[in-house]
């Protein structure tokens, strides 16, 4: 009979498979009756009885044209790591029978590689399974969107560390029955990203998405999430704050509980009072139960009184303590503090509830405590106890809580025991293993008491921890090797110890090779075959379980924990037979090439939790030559512990083998708990080494009756010999083996007896010649001779090279001073007038700075040397050099002339309240603008040419006649605000309160540092050149950056630059824009004379010529931020502008040269080390 096909004919094996079909049909006969099928899919392939791809991920391709595999899918062992993003088989619809996936290292999804995966017919299984998912590292979703039905058979997914997403999957939309799925060991959901219906990226809007076909539901932005509660973020804006001169004053505030997040204040002094003379004043907070921790507080209120009222929650008790602790008893009056409406709503607790015993393990608690006893018994209702992580013994009752919910605290209710002689307890489960908990209980009482008070009890903080269990297992295990018989093994250390971490196991065994590699002919022309997988037996074997009984602490507890009942005992027992057995099968089936082969050992499978017996075994494995048909052979474990550290090197390796290494994490309760479970990686050792050949003349031969080889390595080794004679070469000898032994302790001790005398002269040479230059040295500087010594200081330039004369040398007669501008870093600075100093200007008004005539001969060397760093530089934005005077007394430096002076002095004289400046007004946000492109623009010139600023601050900028603003005075300004520095720890200046938390932290300056500073630059420009941090000690600053504090907005402030100063603010470094990006987002503010004369719209800026640009994720790291970044360097112009300066860098410029890098590197200005190491220019990242 002829049958149309009504559906889509993916592969049609029978009349019901059918599915729409149009166009011509080809009839073929099927066992249920005959079917048309559409003439196009003959063209598709069947590919089978079963694709097994192993070992290389190119194999892959061989999927490439399929359309249905007849027979089974197999992917697995593929331990390389590759981008799979390449490979996509759109034509892959059915497999008939199943699909297995184990240890593909690097796949992260299955919805790239199958797209289009319709049906898994499980027409033969695996185990029971038509989809196994097993130990795959990097999956991250299955991603199978367009898999319809796996019409036979269950799933398995099982030890996938990152696979997410598997419980939002309803399985009985494809599976007829999901009761035999397993899913387990998988990534816990709640580690997995939250993946929200709808799209939000640049528009603020959600798109609509249907939920069960309706579209009720709203979509809500983050915006409408709820924020951190009010306590801790009083906390964070106020916590620092130690002393008000006025008064404090909490009115209406009823959502806070305490007032701990004033955690640091300690002085309240009163100079302004409110009416009535209060200077501490509390009314109508409907939750606010206590003031401070006053064990552990000092406040002192020096005048003023203190008033409470109408705050119910609150006991007159810590009211009164109050008054003892801050020195206010005797000021305050009856009506200042009512006892009526303080406290009325509270249990202000006068009794005290003791602990009586507490048992630990590694995720429970069990504690009691004694039985309170109010007056009426009928009056007690229950017990609250209330618990948390504690990591430190420093936590109160409040931390963390408000009166919106808000609450760090665990709250559990304890009803009363039924026996009144029992005393209360409870057993706290879920917990942590090896974690530190605070524990506190709460009577909860309705008795009232003299004034209508509540009374009732409540203990003090026990701390407490858990026992220490198994800790999970070792991250990132890595292999390499370095030899033919050596791996080199990392890793990092687990995500939870659950313990004191003590040491690791390293196991390694190595690994079997294919035999049909060996039996198959390589002379013929057939491909070699596919492996087919063995079927395995499956044996049920005796698993032997010794459970731990738990023994009730404390002889009067409550109750233990219920024992497990014999079926749960029985059920566990069953799943842990059940998974080893199936692990048994999976490795049965994927390493075995034919049934008769050894079944593995049930003890062998992977990721069995090791027994802590001691491990300290040597094995030895030789490299003697295994006959191919004992290549499949069991090979066994070897093993040696690790210590404190998080790398090992295993020797004695075959050369070319696959081994399979095992890390297991063990702490100090390894003894009785045993390590953790095993992380693996596959590597294999390196190929023996290259034939050497080594010719032996007559007279070696005779000499040492043979030949003497050096230089071997430790290792196996075979020799052949051939003779050669005038008639030729002849036969090659039979090999012979011999082995080189690693060099013994003994051998070590006689090198190092041999080594010390010699090292210890050395030192001691080194020593003397060391104190003979010192000596002479000192010597010399007294008599001034020039000689110099390195700096002391390394946080700024060093002056070890003495100043050579170069074509900025200017005439001293050309040079005439006329008055005093201000005391500069090294002396006086003076304007003048200097003759021929600027090409086509007879005259040019200058500022001279000058060193003070009791300078050392060493001052006068690096005033020179700093004042050469500006030689490199022609930037409108950069104030120029225009000359030195170096020959003859005083030394003099020739500057462009700022006659308004630094930009410092400059804003402050802009402010309302300065008497000699009344004209001027502040400026405006344009100006504003304007002043924050001038500095970007010259600091995107020195990026530009690899300089570092690393003291970038208002009072090291500059402003012209005009108002320009200009960088300048390269390190020469540091003695005027003496007090902008610091001295941390003995070392040099360092200007903490513009840098960086990387700078503070780690000593790093980079051109992200030095944008960090630029957004303090534009918070003084907001401020009129504010002391920024004001109130804040350098040390209180320094811990203050480093832990991610940043600068209020100023008063007044317009949004457009406290969001620049954000953006510069950035935490990590490479998320901060560089300076060309900063001058590219204001640049339409910029006043229309900025594009002629600055340096980013000039050619030196010019970017290379576009070219599209792959902008796939993995490539975006290559892809700069900053064209400049790519640009090549820069030309250094001469101090006239017209040539480049011949000589490069004057001696005073740090140039760091690129050895590992070919970029040209930054150099550091105020400042450097002369023996480190290049700095290349950072790369942008994208997020």
């Amino acid at each position: 009979m002829v049958t149309e096909c009504t559906s889509s004919p993916q592969y049609c094996l029978c009349v019901k498979d059918c599915m729409q079909a149009q166009g011509p049909f080809l009839v073929i006969g099927c066992g249920l009756g005959t079917l048309q099928l559409h003439q196009d899919w003959l063209l598709h392939e069947v590919c089978g009885p079963g694709i097994d791809i192993r070992n290389d991920y190119q194999q892959l391709k061989r999927l490439e044209n399929c359309t249905v595999i007849e027979g089974y899918l197999h992917i697995l062992l593929i331990s390389k790591a590759e981008d799979y993003r390449s490979y996509r088989f759109p034509k892959l619809t059915v497999i008939t029978e199943y699909l297995l996936l184990f240890r593909v290292a690097g796949l992260e999804s299955l919805g790239d590689l199958f797209p289009n995966l319709t049906v898994i017919r499980g027409w033969k299984l695996f185990y029971n399974y038509a989809l196994v998912i097993f130990e795959m590292t990097n999956l991250k979703d299955i991603g199978l969107y367009n898999l319809r039905n796996i019409t036979r058979g269950a799933i398995r997914i099982e030890k996938n560390a990152d696979l997410c997403y598997l419980s939002t999957v309803d399985w009985s939309l494809i599976l007829d029955a999901v009761s035999n799925n397993y899913i387990v060991g998988n990534k816990p959901p709640k580690e997995c990203g939250d993946l929200c219906p709808g799209t939000m990226e640049e528009k603020p809007l959600c798109e609509k998405t249907t939920i069960n076909n309706e579209y009720n539901y709203r979509c809500w932005t983050t915006n409408r999430c709820q924020k951190n509660n009010i306590a801790s973020e009083l906390e964070n804006f106020m916590g620092l704050i130690e002393v008000v001169t006025g008064y404090v004053k909490i009115r209406h505030s009823h959502a806070l509980v305490s007032l701990s997040f004033l955690k640091n204040l300690r002085q309240i002094l009163g100079e302004e009072q409110l009416e009535g003379n209060y200077s501490f004043y509390v009314l109508d907070n409907q939750n606010l139960q206590q003031l401070w921790d006053w064990d552990h507080r000092n406040l002192t209120i020096k005048s003023g009184k203190m008033y409470f009222a109408f705050n119910p929650k609150l006991c007159v008790s810590e009211i009164y303590r109050m008054e003892e602790v801050t020195g206010t008893k005797g000021r305050q009056s009856k009506g200042d503090i009512n006892t009526r409406n303080n406290g009325e709503r509270a249990s202000c607790e006068s009794d005290v509830l003791h602990f009586t015993s507490t048992t630990t393990w590694k995720n429970r608690i069990i504690i009691t405590w004694h039985r309170y006893r109010p007056p009426d018994y009928r009056d007690l209702i229950s017990f609250t106890v209330y618990y948390k992580e504690a990591p430190f013994k420093n936590v109160t009752e409040y931390d963390g809580q408000d009166a919106c919910g808000s609450n760090s605290w665990n709250m559990v209710d304890v009803d009363l025991p039924p026996n009144k002689d029992v005393e209360p307890g409870i057993l706290l489960h879920g917990l942590k293993p090896w974690t530190q908990y605070a524990v506190y209980v709460k009577a909860v009482t309705l008795t009232m008491v003299e004034n209508d008070h509540i009374r009732g009890a409540k203990s003090e903080i026990l701390y407490i921890r858990t026992n220490a269990s198994v800790p999970s297992i070792p991250l990132d295990v890595l292999s390499a090797s370095n030899s033919s018989s050596q791996l080199i093994v990392k890793w990092n250390p687990p995500s939870l110890p659950n313990g004191n971490l003590s040491y690791y196991i390293v196991r390694w065994q190595r690994q079997p090779q294919d035999g049909y590699l060996y039996r198959h002919n390589y002379c013929s022309k057939d491909k070699i075959p596919i492996r087919k997988y063995a079927d395995g037996t499956i044996d049920v074997e005796e698993v032997t379980e010794n459970p731990k009984t738990e023994v009730c602490g404390g002889e009067k507890g409550p109750c233990c924990a219920c024992p497990k009942t014999e079926a749960e005992k029985q059920a566990e027992k069953e799943e842990a037979e059940y998974r080893k057995v199936f692990e048994n099968f999976l490795h049965n089936s994927i390493f075995v090439p034919r049934p008769e082969r050894k079944r593995r050992d049930v003890m062998q499978v992977a990721n069995t939790t090791m027994s802590s017996r001691s491990r300290n075994t040597t094995v030895v494995d030789t490299y003697n030559m295994t006959d191919p048909e004992e290549l499949e052979t069991e090979y066994p474990f070897f093993e040696s512990r690790v210590d404190n550290k998080e790398r090992t090197v295993i020797s004695n390796l075959r050369p070319f083998t696959l081994y399979r290494i095992d890390i297991h994490s063990c702490n100090h309760e390894a003894e009785k708990l045993g390590c953790s479970a095993s992380n693996f990686v596959f590597a294999r050792t390196m190929p023996a080494g290259m034939d050497q050949r080594e010719c032996v003349s007559r007279q070696d031969y005779r000499k040492y009756g043979g030949a003497k080889l050096n230089r071997l390595n430790p290792g196996n080794y075979t020799a052949r010999i051939q003779a050669t004679s005038l008639s030729g070469n002849g036969s090659w000898t039979d090999p012979v083996f011999f082995y080189v032994p690693a060099k013994t302790t003994y051998e070590n001790f006689i090198h190092l007896i041999i080594a010390l005398p010699v090292a210890i002269l050395l030192i001691v040479g080194g020593l003397v010649i060391m104190l003979y230059v010192f000596h002479r040295k000192r010597n010399n500087s007294r008599l001034g001779n020039g000689v110099l010594y390195a700096s002391v200081n390394p946080e700024y330039f060093s002056a070890a090279d003495v100043y050579v004369p170069d074509e900025w040398e200017v005439a001293r007669e050309k040079i005439t001073m006329n008055r005093e501008l201000g005391q500069g870093s090294f002396g006086m600075v003076y304007e003048g007038v200097a003759k021929g100093v600027v090409k086509d200007e007879p005259e040019t008004r200058v500022a001279i700075k000058t060193v003070n005539e009791a300078a050392s001969m060493r001052e006068r060397i690096e005033f020179l040397n700093e004042a050469s760093v500006m030689k490199e530089f022609n930037c409108h934005h950069v104030v120029r050099l225009l000359g030195v005077v170096s020959q003859g007394q005083p030394t003099l430096v020739i500057m462009e002339l700022m006659t308004r002076g630094d930009l410092k002095s400059y804003l402050r004289s802009l402010r309302p309240e300065m008497e000699n400046n009344p004209v001027l007004a502040p400026p405006s946000l344009s100006k504003m603008i304007q002043m924050a492109g001038e500095i970007a623009d010259g600091m995107a010139y020195l990026n530009a040419n690899k300089f570092v600023h690393r003291d970038l601050a208002a009072r090291n900028c500059m402003v012209a006649e005009d108002f320009t603003v200009k960088i300048g005075d390269f390190g020469m300004t540091r003695d005027i605000y003496e007090t902008d520095y610091y001295r941390k720890g003995g070392k040099g200046l360092l200007p903490v309160r513009w840098m960086s938390p990387e700078s503070l932290k780690d000593g790093v300056f980079t051109t992200h540092s030095d944008v960090w500073s630029f957004g303090v630059v534009l918070w003084e420009i907001a401020t009129l050149a504010e002391q920024p941090y004001q109130g804040l000690s350098n040390e209180q600053v320094l811990r203050f950056v480093m832990e991610g504090g940043l600068l209020d907005k100023p008063d007044n402030c317009p949004d457009m630059l406290f969001e620049l100063m954000r953006m510069c603010w950035q935490y990590n470094p490479k998320m901060r824009p560089s300076f060309l990006e900063i001058i590219s987002s204001i640049k339409d503010e910029m006043e229309p004379s900025f594009r002629e004369v600055s340096f980013y719209y000039s050619e030196e800026n010019k970017p290379p010529e576009p070219e599209e640009l792959d902008l796939e994720p993995e490539n975006m790291e290559s892809v700069p931020l900053d064209p400049s970044a790519s640009s090549s360097s820069l030309p250094l112009p001469d101090r006239h502008s017209g040539h480049k300066a011949e000589n490069g860098p004057g001696p005073g410029v740090l140039v760091l040269r690129a050895s590992f890098d070919e970029r040209r590197p930054y150099a550091h200005m105020n400042g450097g080390r002369t023996d480190e190491r290049a700095l290349p220019l950072p790369q942008s990242s994208t997020c």
